[in-house]
């Protein structure tokens, strides 16, 4: 409920003591789980309603052989043992959707012909939506493993383009393991990180 602070365990789960998984248990995800998690993190806010965020779930033998030679060296074995692997992306077109997103007003315009704010709009809301997406993951029992480290062109080549999708980043979920979980990394304190004005 708005206002009620939750549970510190909630917290915990969700941000304080979540962490980067980059080994996986045996246990799978189907395709229903997707859809929980897509579900819950959607409502999230982003500009105008525009939603721009796409989700592909790489999960099948097939997708991940397509996959595994676009990605970095050192992100290959995550992902190859994670049950899925999330390409969070973004459509170029998301503005073509604004007639249903933003019924009061049409918002299409705004942004049809204007390829700077697409690219702005999208891959700053796309962004948000795949924070929002990890959040909905793990509050939902899931591990996340976010990843940058892939060839963005050839992603794109291979499973967006014929959409006009663009690639953001990738997150493994599953189902965690410690095996060379390395200690938590510090963060910036308070004082280095936030002005008050």
């Amino acid at each position: 409920m708005a206002g009620q602070e939750i549970a510190a365990e909630a917290l915990d789960q969700i941000l304080l003591k979540a962490r980067s998984f980059s080994t996986w248990s045996d246990r799978t995800i189907e395709p229903a789980d997707f859809q929980r998690i897509f579900e819950t993190a959607i409502p999230g806010p982003t500009t105008s309603n525009s939603n721009p965020a796409r989700f592909v779930f790489v999960h099948s033998e097939e997708g991940k052989a397509r996959l595994k030679p676009l990605l970095s060296p050192g992100n290959v074995e995550k992902s190859m043992s994670a049950p899925c692997t999330v390409i969070i992306a973004w459509d170029e077109h998301f503005y073509r959707l604004m007639p249903q997103l933003f019924p009061s007003r049409d918002m299409s315009g705004v942004f049809e012909g204007k390829a700077d704010l697409i690219e702005e709009t999208g891959f700053r809301s796309s962004t948000l939506q795949g924070a929002y997406f990890m959040l909905a993951a793990r509050a939902l029992g899931f591990d996340c493993g976010p990843m940058s480290g892939f060839d963005r062109a050839g992603v794109d080549a291979e499973f967006l383009a014929e959409r006009g999708w663009k690639s953001n980043f990738l997150c493994n979920i599953g189902f965690g393991t410690t095996e060379g979980l390395f200690p938590r990394n510090p963060r910036p304190r308070y004082d280095q990180a936030c002005l008050e004005v």
